[in-house]
């Protein structure tokens, strides 16, 4: 685990990805449902490019190939299924249940910690870095 990204580098990718593709989903929906308030197809798309776009990316999302930033496996790994849903879903669970709490502590984590990991990346065995895929 080398060369970790701290949390406004991080942040900033999430502030893109949120941007860049929630806006792209959103036309599409609508292109698609003829509604602005296509909230399912909105949240399963959104799921779809949390979960996929990293995997056959190579750790990237759109955001992160910006700020030059990617999910990496903490054991140097191929990045699969399984940790990205540990990492999106069952972290977002916790994230919910906890009513964002667990998502200030996560942010702090990032901040403070030397190895810059935050909870779901503890729970999915990932950590975020400046360094290029191995391919």
């Amino acid at each position: 685990m080398t060369n970790p990204a701290g949390f406004w580098r991080r942040l900033l990718a999430n502030i893109l990805d949120g941007l860049i593709i929630g806006i792209s989903v959103s036309v599409i929906s609508y292109l698609i449902t003829r509604n602005w308030e296509a909230d399912t197809f909105d949240s399963v798309a959104n799921m779809v490019y949390a979960l996929i776009i990293p995997i056959i990316w190579h750790g990237y999302t759109v955001g992160k190939k910006i700020m030059g930033v990617r999910i990496a496996k903490v054991n140097g790994g191929k990045l699969g299924f399984g940790a990205m849903l540990m990492r999106t879903l069952v972290a977002g669970l916790v994230y919910g249940l906890t009513i964002g709490i667990a998502l200030i502590v996560s942010a702090f984590m990032v901040g403070l910690r030397k190895d810059k990991r935050a909870l779901h990346d503890l729970m999915a065995g990932t950590y975020v870095t400046f360094d290029k895929p191995q391919t």
